[in-house]
C-alpha cells in the first residue's frame, strides 16, 4: 500500500504519510520505513528521529548489519525478506523480526513483523 501511495502521490506526500505515526501505514507494532540506496532513512513510521540519518552501519544485537543487508537485497534482487533482531515498540523487548523490503526508484521500502 505504501508503494502504491508513493506512485500515486509522489515522494513528498508519501514520505510524510509513512512518517505519520497516526497515519495509514502504522498499526501497533507494524510500520513502514524507507531508505535511500546508501542507507539514509528518508521516512519512518515509528521513529522520526531516524529520518535523515545514515543507518548503513546499524547492527542488531547479534551484530548483523541489517540495513546493509536491505541495500544488498534491493541492489541484487529488487525485493526480498530478511530476519534480524529489533526492539519491539509495543513491549520494548528485543525480539526476532522479519521484514519485507522492495526497491522502488532509488528507495528501499520496507515493513517488518515481530515473530512472537
Amino acid at each position: 500500500k505504501a508503494i502504491a501511495f508513493y506512485k500515486a502521490n509522489g515522494q513528498e506526500k508519501a514520505f510524510a504519510e509513512v512518517s505519520n505515526s497516526k497515519g495509514q501505514f502504522v498499526k501497533e507494532d507494524l510500520y513502514v520505513f524507507v531508505y535511500d540506496m546508501s542507507g539514509k532513512c528518508v521516512a519512518h513510521g515509528f521513529n522520526k528521529s531516524m529520518i535523515g540519518m545514515d543507518l548503513s552501519a546499524l547492527k542488531d544485537p547479534k551484530g548483523k548489519l541489517f540495513v546493509q543487508e536491505r541495500i544488498e537485497i534491493a541492489k541484487t534482487k529488487g525485493y526480498g525478506w530478511q530476519d534480524y533482531m529489533f526492539t519491539n515498540p509495543v513491549d520494548k523487548k528485543v525480539e526476532p523480526k522479519t521484514a519485507y523490503v522492495e526497491k522502488v526508484d532509488n528507495f528501499i521500502f520496507g515493513c517488518g513483523a515481530y515473530k512472537q
